[in-house]
């Protein structure tokens, strides 16, 4: 299988490493092309115009649904018009005790060509299925609810 990296960059720009006076602030470069500021979550003292992790998980959550739907609307000859969705991890302490991300919601919206329909219930067996196949997903814990619009 293959190996997918990414390169990750954060210099220390205060004169010394100090618990809650360094920033966070960091590069993360995909594919030696695309290049994304990252930081903290704002609720962790990061700046809220860049990416966080927490979104960037939920970001790669996402994505990976919807390519695990569209490849099995594809294979049921399902035509797909337009996918859309609002994923929103949420932070919270674990089982464990520690903070983690304890949910992603995923709220896809999907649009079918003119004419198509499907039914409610096989919408949404359809993004079970998604879901069970999502590579992603399969890494996560039981921490997912996918809400179908």
């Amino acid at each position: 299988m293959s190996a997918l990296a990414i390169e990750l960059h954060w210099q220390r720009a205060e004169p010394a490493l100090e618990t809650g006076k360094f920033s966070n602030a960091h590069h993360v470069q995909y594919n030696r092309s695309h290049e994304l500021q990252v930081d903290a979550a704002p609720d962790w003292g990061g700046d809220p115009d860049h990416t966080n992790p927490e979104q960037a998980l939920a970001a790669a959550l996402s994505s990976c649904h919807m390519m695990t739907f569209l490849a099995l609307c594809a294979k049921a000859g399902w035509p797909v018009a337009s996918y859309h969705d609002h994923a929103e991890a949420h932070l919270g302490k674990n089982a464990k005790g520690q903070m983690s991300v304890t949910r992603i919601d995923l709220n896809p919206v999907v649009r079918f060509d003119t004419g198509f329909c499907v039914t409610d219930a096989q919408l949404a067996e359809m993004q079970e299925r998604a879901h069970r196949y999502c590579f992603i997903a399969n890494t996560l814990a039981e921490s997912v609810e996918i809400h179908v619009n």
